[in-house]
This record gives C-alpha cells, structure tokens and sequence, in this order.
C-alpha cells in the first residue's frame, strides 16, 4: 500500500502541486478508495453469497436454518467483511491515524459480533419453540440471560479496545461493582430465580389460564420472558406479572381442570320449602310417564311398600313409614336428567344435593362436570340444564324461590 500511496503522491507532484499537500491528498484519495472496496465487498457479500445462501436454505428440508435466515444472521454477518478489510488496510495512514482506525473497527466488529450473536440466540429460541416441549419448559428466559453475560463482556472488550488495556484488568474491576450490578439487575436476578423454579416445579406453561386478582389478570399465558410473565386476558387486554410475584404470591392455574377434560358445574335451586309436600296417587301417576322418572317410581314403590308391610306401618297418617315427596322425586329426575345429557362427562363426579336451608329457601345444588372445557361450550351446556330444570319445577309442584318483586305487590294490591 506504501507503494501505491507513493504513486499517487508522484502523480499528483506532476501537475506542480504542493508536496505536502499532495501527500495529504494522496491520503484522502486512498481512503476513498478502501471505502470504495467495502462497499463492492459488502455489495458481493450481499448480493451474491448471502442470496447463494439464500437459496440453499430454502431447499433444505430443515428448519433451523429458516429461522437463521428469518432472523437476518447471514446478512448481518456480511457486516463484518468491510471492518476486516479496514483493519487491515489502515497501515497505509500514519502510525497515530492507523491505531485509531484500527480501534474503530475492532470496536465495529465487537457490536456487529453483539448483534449477530443476538439474532443467532433469537433464532435458537425459535427454533426451539417448534417443538411441544417449548410449551412447558420455555428457554427465553435463559436466553435473555445468556444475552445480558455475552453484552456485558462484549461492552468490558469494547471499553478495553477503546482505552487500550486488558480486559483482564477491567474484569477485576466488577467485584468492587457487584453491589451496583445487584441493585440495577435486581428484577433480573429475580426473574431468573423465579424462572428456574417455575420450570423445575412446572407451574406455569405458555397456553395455560390463569387467575391472579392481585394483577387482575384472568387469562392466558402467551409468553413467559426473564423478568415478565404476559398474560391476554379474556377482554384481550394484556398484564404483565412480574416472573417473581407467581412464586411469591398465590395464584390460580386452570391446566389441571383443562387437561381434566371436565369443567365443573357447581349451582343451586333454591326450592321454596312451603311447595315441599308428599307425592299424591295423582301426582305418581303423572310422573311415571316421565320418561326418566318412569322406573325410578316403579322401583321406588314396590320399595316402600316391602318396607312398610314389613313393619306393619299404620297407613291412616301419612306421617308413619316411608313415602314419597315431590323434592325427593324431582332430586332423582335430575340426577337422571345429567346422567342422559349429552354435554356431561359421565365418568366424573355427578350428583345433587341438598345444602342446609337458608332464609331463601332450601338449595338443591347441581355438582357435575361437562365434557367440553371451553368457556362458550361450558356456559351453553350450563344454560340449557337449568332453563330446563326452572322450566319442569311447576311439574312436580315445586316452587323456585325468589324475593318479592314489585309486580308481585301489584298482584297483592289488586286483591
């Protein structure tokens, strides 16, 4: 390069210029030149290697090496190719100029390298998101971790080139800084405590509901990074919980009931106790063309009176041994009710009882499961049973109790 810069020099002396400005010129002129190569260098990088390389992912039957092309790693390498030639033609400048320069594009090389290692580390997370596994245990947030070692060293080597030390030297420096490094990646560290625990305990996973009022946060999980936990809840807003706070405070997570295939139904009737009454001949007679009711009552009978023949029961008080009631039939039509009804899991708990009676009646609660977990699902099947139920009380001469509305006065008035 000395050789060319002294050609310049002697062409340019030709046409009677000042001989120290033409050495300054002929400087100049070189370092037009060197940007001319970088910009061939980077265009052939680009426009050649890159798109041959293009091409060859694209034909390749695997992913991984989509997502390095999606994630721009192969053209951000290409960055690197006009720093080398840089470094590497700043000989020909004076000796205080080419250190300079030298250090300006070590210093490129180190950021470009930050870059690249950061998209590298991007692409490995999606990749790694192909697979099922990534639902339960999510790496992101190592990654951010493993990003913020690699730029804290990245940034000691650049501050190192710059000031021209040993990096050694600024390294010893850090455990005099542990204590600010504590306090300004505190939510880090937490994050990254919190993350291990909820990985190894399997807590949490990418696609699970959960609850937790103290953030109002009533959804779905739809990433999980080091320091945050991002939740889209039904309303499609979206919270933020720290990563921390779901090992520190109490939340509720859906999975189980999800992976259950059952979302349970817990509701009661509340029966007015003064339409609770003994079933008349009138009254069985009509039930036992109940199509679910119609064995039940034949059963229940021939029952009752064995019993009562046997105990030599007196019939003339209806109060002596055992017969039937209207609450006691319209509970088994119920239980025969769920156990026909299409949208009910049938291998799990299934069952009405009565609660204690309270001043709004006597509840008559529904426990059972449906066989569809999802919420519209849910909530339909939910509907129709007790629009049913409500419906086919009066049949059994049961009353649903509810407070006196203003219509119920006007009904009183007009009497």
């Amino acid at each position: 390069m000395d050789y060319i810069r002294n050609y310049i020099r002697n062409l340019l002396l030709k046409f009677d210029m000042d001989f120290t400005l033409a050495g300054y010129l002929s400087y100049i002129i070189i370092f037009l030149f060197i940007i001319l190569i970088c910009i061939v260098a980077n265009f052939i990088t680009k426009k050649v290697v890159i798109r041959l390389i293009s091409n060859v992912v694209k034909k390749t039957k695997f992913r991984w090496d989509d997502m390095l092309l999606e994630r721009k790693v192969f053209h951000k390498l290409s960055h690197i190719v006009p720093a080398i030639i840089i470094y590497y033609l700043a000989s020909v400048f004076p000796e205080s100029f080419e250190d300079l320069i030298q250090k300006i594009a070590i210093a490129y090389l180190i950021i470009m390298g930050l870059v690249i290692i950061s998209s590298a580390l991007n692409a490995m997370n999606d990749i790694y998101q192909t697979y099922q596994v990534s639902r339960i245990k999510p790496i992101k947030g190592y990654i951010q971790v493993v990003k913020i070692v690699i730029i804290t060293l990245g940034v000691i080597l650049l501050i190192a080139n710059m000031i021209g030390q040993s990096p050694i030297i600024l390294l010893s420096g850090i455990g005099a800084l542990s204590a600010v490094f504590m306090l300004v990646f505190k939510d880090s560290l937490l994050g990254l405590v919190a993350g291990i625990q909820l990985s190894t305990n399997d807590m949490v996973q990418v696609g699970d509901w959960i609850e937790m009022p103290k953030y109002g946060a009533d959804g779905d999980i739809i990433d999980i990074s080091l320091n945050t936990v991002k939740v889209q809840n039904f309303d499609k807003t979206i919270t933020m919980i720290p990563s921390y706070a779901l090992i520190s405070d109490s939340f509720i997570n859906w999975r189980g009931m999800q992976n259950s295939g059952g979302r349970r139904i817990k509701r009661s009737l509340f029966i007015d106790k003064n339409s609770i009454s003994f079933c008349t001949e009138e009254m069985i007679n009509n039930f036992k063309s109940i199509h679910y009711l119609s064995e039940y009552i034949t059963n229940r009978e021939s029952e009752i009176a064995e019993f009562n023949l046997r105990n030599k029961i007196n019939h003339s008080n209806r109060v002596n041994g055992r017969a039937l009631t209207n609450i006691g039939v319209f509970r088994a039509y119920i239980s025969n009710y769920l156990r026909h009804h299409p949208g009910i899991n049938q291998e799990m708990t299934l069952m009405v009882r009565q609660l204690a009676p309270t001043e709004n009646g006597l509840p008559l609660e529904i426990y059972a499961f449906t066989n569809d977990t999802q919420w519209a699902v849910y909530e339909t099947v939910q509907a129709d049973i007790f629009d049913h139920l409500l419906a086919v009380a009066p049949e059994f001469g049961i009353q649903v109790f509810q407070n006196p509305t203003g219509n119920d006065f006007k009904k009183i008035a007009d009497i």
